[in-house]
């Protein structure tokens, strides 16, 4: 066998390459990811929306006035003076008018009536821009694998939260009721927070593919991740006990800070005749438990941005001091809210500021989960 050169060429040069394939991730239809972001994206600002004009509808005394839940024909406003008068007649038999509004002209009716209409035009408007986006992101094939149970659970929260808001409105048409049910406000506000937390994690997966989100939860936190989400469940339960406050207008009630009415425990804490129901009724025991949970937070989110601190990637330490940063305000404004009397504006203030810390959190948490890699030198402080 005849000797070969040490840099001689043993392989064929006019031979066929193997073709290079990709991993399992990459192979894997990746669908309309840009695209389903930005519909999800229109989504929240939807829905954002709702939640501010939801609250002035309660704060304007407004969601009692439409006595009727039409979910079609509905979205049709009165047209002429006959339509304007029967409306109003409607409003003039529930209890809310008789016991507190008596009185009340049809251009002050048109005032609250318009809120309300408004109110529930947004959720019209939500829900078509949902089933417009689903058949289409469906129907053309563009939904990544594995996405499309999640984009139809937003379609299913979006109805039932339209039920909600129903069974939320009919518990102050009953006799007795001026407002609605606190309980069932603080519902429909919790899943409003519900279907907007979740679709600011949808935006934010999306906004990576698939195979960056693998490599980056490698390098995730894990305890991290657990103390924010921890920050998460506990900013929640807060907001809902605000839905509480502002339900009974408990907000009103105690206008001084640190104390209340000059107590550090009010004396009309527990009212014997109410027993259970104090908890929801009691002006004087909702605002000092979500008061209480308001301090409990600040020291909770301050905690876990000193072990953001420790984090080695920068975007995540960026991440954690913007969310501490919305904490920071909102408290002020909380704090605003009470010394006022809670003014309209400063009320609707105060919420919206509570959907950009919860969003701020939840962005916060997901890059404790899959933090974007970084370079040694781009990960020293």
């Amino acid at each position: 066998m005849a000797k070969r050169p040490v840099f001689q060429e043993v392989s064929d040069p006019t031979a066929a390459r193997p073709v290079q394939t990709t991993g399992m991730i990459d192979a894997r239809p990746r669908g309309a990811r840009r695209a389903i972001r930005a519909w999800l994206a229109v989504l929240f600002v939807l829905v954002l929306a709702m939640i501010v004009v939801g609250g002035a509808t309660r704060l304007t005394g407004s969601g009692l006035s439409i006595t009727e839940w039409k979910p079609v024909t509905g979205a049709i406003p009165p047209m002429n003076a006959a339509d304007w008068q029967s409306e109003f007649d409607l409003y003039r038999q529930i209890p809310q008018y008789q016991e507190l509004n008596r009185g009340m002209s049809l251009s002050e009716f048109q005032y609250i009536y318009w809120w309300e209409w408004g109110h529930r035009l947004l959720g019209r408007v939500v829900g078509l821009v949902w089933a417009l986006g689903f058949v289409f992101f469906w129907a053309t094939s563009r939904i990544p694998t594995g996405w499309t149970p999640r984009l139809l659970g937003l379609g299913a929260l979006g109805g039932l939260q339209g039920a909600i808001g129903w069974w939320m409105v009919s518990s102050g048409l009953n006799e007795g009721m001026l407002r609605v049910a606190s309980y069932r406000l603080a519902t429909h506000l919790g899943i409003a927070f519900l279907i907007l937390g979740l679709i600011t994690w949808y935006v934010l997966q999306l906004s990576r593919s698939e195979a960056e989100l693998l490599r980056s939860r490698r390098a995730g936190e894990a305890k991290l991740f657990s103390m924010s989400t921890g920050l998460m469940h506990l900013t929640f339960v807060q907001i809902l006990l605000g839905a509480l406050v502002a339900g009974i207008d408990a907000g009103r009630t105690y206008t001084g800070w640190p104390t209340m009415g000059g107590e550090w425990i009010p004396a009309a804490i527990w009212d014997g005749t109410l027993g259970w129901r104090n908890f929801f009724e009691n002006p004087a025991l909702v605002q000092f438990i979500h008061r209480m949970t308001g301090y409990l937070l600040a020291i909770f989110a301050v905690v876990v941005w000193l072990r953001a601190r420790r984090s080695p990637h920068p975007v995540t330490r960026g991440a954690f001091r913007v969310m501490i940063v919305a904490m920071a305000a909102q408290i002020g404004l909380g704090i605003l809210n009470v010394i006022h009397a809670s003014p309209l504006h400063l009320a609707l203030t105060h919420q919206f500021g509570a959907v950009v810390l919860f969003a701020m959190i939840l962005r916060a948490r997901h890059h404790a989960r899959y933090p974007f890699e970084t370079s040694i030198r781009g990960a020293i402080r």
